[in-house]
This record gives structure tokens, sequence and C-alpha cells, in this order.
């Protein structure tokens, strides 16, 4: 089968490589659509010491299922793999399995390629009215919606519903979208880069801006870095709660002191559990998440000049969407 494979930093591969093999309780998925995330972005650059080369990367995806009973069935994908029987997984917090595994990250070849392995578990069926592109968007969705979840149930209840979500990305949209699908009426996206802003302020669900001075009862990180740390520490409103996504740099940036005399809740979230998986599929096939075109469609084999190109910030679309077979 065809895949790109990360060879080393900077450095993507399309070529020929092993074809998928479904162990036991495992299907053989045709990939058909496969978004680039943020942390395949991290990897590429050589940031990511969990991912090494060679490997496949890619874990947002869709496709069809091939051989066996369910011949045929279209379907999207929760990469993330758990043990199902710890004391986490049986509470229902899955991502915090001791034992999880995501493809993309050793020992599990990522979704970059034609086709990929998956346990039943991990497959949820899509709708004929849904399409591959809009169903691999189901994991960076789940990762905001478990995001937003956990940082309204942290909100106060005598606190306005109002949030402020840091950057544009697929992340930032994809909580923005979660918060309006939750009844947030006021939510705004600081997003620096003025092409992306530009394809942003066609949304009606927020407000995309460059910068504000505003504070929120809600803010969330999707971008990680420092500098959006301590933009969240300053524009948090006092008892408000920060719900931090991103992975984009591990120290620095927080205020401390800041939010421990205005009691301020600091969340981290990670991915998401099989339940808020199962929620958000729903979500996008009951269409609570709007027509999810913020998208680009390119060919699996253009790859390594869509990393060059995000790299850049030369992409207006929050998302890439791959093509294997294109």
């Amino acid at each position: 089968m065809k895949a790109v494979v990360y060879q080393g930093v900077e450095t993507l591969v399309y070529e020929d490589v092993p074809d998928a093999t479904p162990a036991f309780g495992e299907h053989l998925i045709r990939i058909e659509a496969v978004g680039v995330c943020g942390s395949d972005m991290h990897a590429f650059l050589g940031h990511d010491a969990r991912r090494p080369a060679p490997l496949i990367l890619g874990h947002e995806a869709a496709g069809t299922i091939v051989g066996g009973p369910r011949d045929g069935t279209r379907v999207t994908i929760n990469p993330l793999v758990t043990c199902g029987v710890c004391p986490a997984c049986k509470a229902g917090r899955e991502n915090l399995c001791p034992d999880r595994q995501i493809i993309s990250m050793p020992p599990r070849d990522g979704a970059f390629a034609q086709f990929v392995a998956m346990p039943e578990t991990n497959l949820v069926e899509v709708p004929d009215h849904v399409s591959f592109e809009q169903a691999a968007l189901a994991e960076p969705l789940a990762v905001s919606w478990h995001a937003v979840r956990l940082g309204l149930e942290a909100l106060h209840p005598a606190m306005d519903r109002q949030a402020l979500v840091i950057g544009g990305g697929a992340i930032g949209v994809a909580a923005a979208l979660a918060l309006k699908a939750a009844d947030v009426q006021d939510v705004v996206i600081v997003e620096p880069n003025a092409a992306r802003r530009t394809y942003l302020q066609r949304f009606d669900a927020f407000h995309a801006v460059e910068a504000t001075t505003d504070s929120f009862a809600l803010v969330i990180d999707a971008v990680g870095y420092s500098a959006t740390r301590a933009a969240a520490s300053q524009l948090v409103a006092p008892g408000g709660v920060i719900a931090h996504v991103g992975l984009g740099e591990d120290t620095g940036g927080l205020d401390v002191r800041r939010m421990t005399l205005q009691e301020i809740t600091f969340i981290g979230t990670y991915t998401y559990t099989a339940e808020d998986f199962r929620n958000t599929a729903q979500a996008i096939f009951d269409g609570r998440l709007g027509p999810l075109d913020w998208i680009e469609q390119r060919a699996l084999s253009d790859a390594p000049d869509a990393f060059r190109d995000l790299r850049t910030g030369a992409v207006a679309a929050p998302k890439i969407i791959l093509a294997p077979w294109d």
C-alpha cells in the first residue's frame, strides 16, 4: 500500500510500505480521508520524542471496512486504543488509561496510508449523508468537545457563559463550534494570522479578532505556547476557568500568583473519552456542529508540500484533509 512516512526532521516520503494487517478483533479500514493534526506537525519538526522516525503519521481518519461481516460499512476512527480493564477505563476515562496507544505513535502506525487496522470498539458507523471528509473531523472535534465539556462543568453557575478561544486552527474552531452547540452565545477566537482570521470571519458561530483586552469566564488555549498561556492567565475573569488543550510548548506563561489570588481554575485536557468521541460523532451527524466545510482537500501524495505550506502559514483553512486514493 501507499503511505506517507516520516523519515526524519522535516522529511516526509510518499512510498510503498507493507500492507496493514488486522489482528484478532480488528478490522481493516480503507482510508478515504485523513486530516493533518498539529501533533503531526510537531513530529515533522522533530519536536515530539514520542514519534520517532521512521513512522507513518496521521490519526484523524475515516473510511470503509474491508472484509468480514461489516464489509463496506462507512466508519470514523477513534484512534485512541485503550485496555478496557484498568480503573480509568472502567470509570469511563479511557483517555487516562496507563496502557493507552494511539495510531501514529509506536507501536501503531498512523493513517497517512491507504489502509489501517483498528479494533471494532474504535469504530463509529457513519451515515450516508455525512461525507468522509466531515467524518474525519470527528477526532479533532472530539478533542475540543472534551475540553469544552470539562471547562463548562468547572465554571461556577453564577458566571456569565462567555468564552475566549486562543488559536484559530482546527482545535480552536472546533472548540468554538462545541461551545455554540453547548448554547454558549458569546464566543470569540483570537487568531493573529491575517489570512486565517479573514477566513474565519465568515462564521456566524463566533467572532474572529486579532487581539482582545476583554475578560472571559472561560478561556480555551488551543495553542499551548508560553505566550498563549500568558494571554489566558491575563484574560480569564476572576473565578473563571482556563482549559488548556494545546501542546505547543512545555513550560512557561502561566501567572500562578494571579490564578491563586483570583481562584482561577486550570484544567489540562487530553484527547477525549470514548463517550465524548461518540457524542461528537453524533453531533456531526445531526448537523449541530455546522456544515464542517472549513477544510482544504489535497492528495495524500501532496503531504510533503502540505506540511511545508502549513509551516509557513500559507494555508488559510483550519484543516487540510488528505485523500489516499487521489
